[in-house]
């Protein structure tokens, strides 16, 4: 097991809980330099516009769920942020079944048992990957799943993988995924402490780049360091597209929520800069928006596309990509008609699997909230 422990380095929000601000959202003029892995071969332009469809509901009546993981053998794992609980979802029939309570969770604020992502090599080890907050900082552990045992007793004692990111009642990042390169990416947020984003010593407001064991990948950009990218106030979504470019979803203080292309090693600004900045050592976002209208959570790649969760701005909005830069305006759709959106996962093809988050305390829940969707989309 690694402990979080960053080598010396030389430098060369809150889930929906935003300021006020308003206006209409665009894509930034540029992308910034660079992406995280050149494109090989020429790329089709999308469709300046899209079209999204709710297909059917999936599951209903889920408490605080966070992350999403399908299985390869049917069926997706959700996590309860404030219950500390892995649920099995039936795909087909929406049945629910409880793995087990992950031990350590201390659900506070926007902590508690946030994502959770599938071992590389899950068909053969069956280990899932979870990011949690402890009663000391956030931790990425990992289980054995064995859906032979009884619901409930379904998960192994949890191995810690990686400990020591900062920890707060805001801004605790908290998504985890594998990238096609093998490796395990989270994104952190700076708890509060504007300050870390921009201290290489730190792991917050950083994306992290490790091997499974959560050892420093090899090829990060600061040596021994897990350290991907900084300058980032909290990122809560990852997704790479079909030339293995990594973007990932940030959310702003007052003013700005943005979308950026990550390239290894680039600061991203925060605290500095909020959005787009003149200033040339920044990384720009290739789109923004007003804190309102998005709240950033989950995002995916489908249909040339990146296709993102908003919390407050309770809609999920499509970015088309021509290389690391939005090939036109960002589109809204589901504007207030499931509520707030934290999750969004691709599900093959032209399908998404998407969650609500009305549970979450900052939202208005219906009936069946929170819920599942399939949606399909163009």
């Amino acid at each position: 097991m690694a402990a979080a422990t960053v080598l010396l380095l030389t430098a060369g929000c809150s889930s929906g809980g935003h300021g006020p601000g308003g206006g209409k959202s665009f894509a930034s003029r540029g992308a910034g330099p660079g992406s995280s892995s050149p494109g090989g071969t020429a790329e089709q332009t999308p469709p300046a516009k899209g079209s999204v469809r709710v297909v059917r509901t999936v599951a209903v009546n889920l408490r605080t769920p966070w992350g999403l993981a399908p299985l390869p053998e049917g069926g997706l794992l959700v996590s309860s942020r404030n219950d500390g609980t892995i649920v099995r979802v039936d795909g087909t029939t929406g049945k629910k079944t409880v793995l087990g309570k992950v031990p350590g969770v201390a659900a506070m604020g926007e902590g508690g048992l946030l994502g959770i992502a599938l071992s590389p090599g899950y068909a053969s080890d069956h280990m899932v990957y979870a990011y949690l907050t402890t009663d000391s900082d956030n931790r990425i552990v990992r289980m054995l799943y064995d859906p032979q045992k009884p619901a409930g007793e379904q998960l192994g004692a949890p191995d810690t993988v990686f400990r020591g990111i900062p920890k707060g009642m805001i801004h605790n990042g908290g998504r985890i995924a594998f990238g096609p390169d093998g490796m395990l990416y989270a994104g952190t947020g700076e708890s509060g402490d504007r300050g870390l984003a921009q201290d290489l010593t730190s792991l917050g407001g950083k994306i992290l780049r490790m091997t499974p064991d959560g050892e420093p990948a090899p090829g990060n950009p600061f040596g021994g360091s897990v350290v991907y990218s900084y300058g980032h106030r909290n990122v809560q979504g990852l997704a790479w597209d079909s030339e293995q470019r990594l973007f990932a979803s940030e959310f702003g203080q007052d003013t700005w929520d943005e979308l950026n292309a990550i390239k290894p090693g680039d600061n991203y600004g925060w605290p500095d800069a909020e959005g787009r900045s003149a200033n040339p050592e920044y990384h720009n976002p290739i789109a923004q928006w007003h804190t309102d209208e998005a709240s950033p959570s989950g995002i995916a790649y489908a249909e040339g596309s990146i296709w993102m969760a908003g919390l407050r701005g309770r809609r999920l909005w499509r970015i088309p990509l021509k290389g690391t830069k939005a090939s036109a305006p960002p589109q809204a759709f589901l504007m207030d008609t499931y509520g707030r959106l934290r999750t969004v996962v691709a599900a093959g093809g032209d399908r998404l699997w998407l969650t609500t988050s009305n549970t979450d305390g900052r939202g208005k829940p219906a009936k069946t909230d929170d819920r599942i969707l399939e949606v399909r989309v163009s």
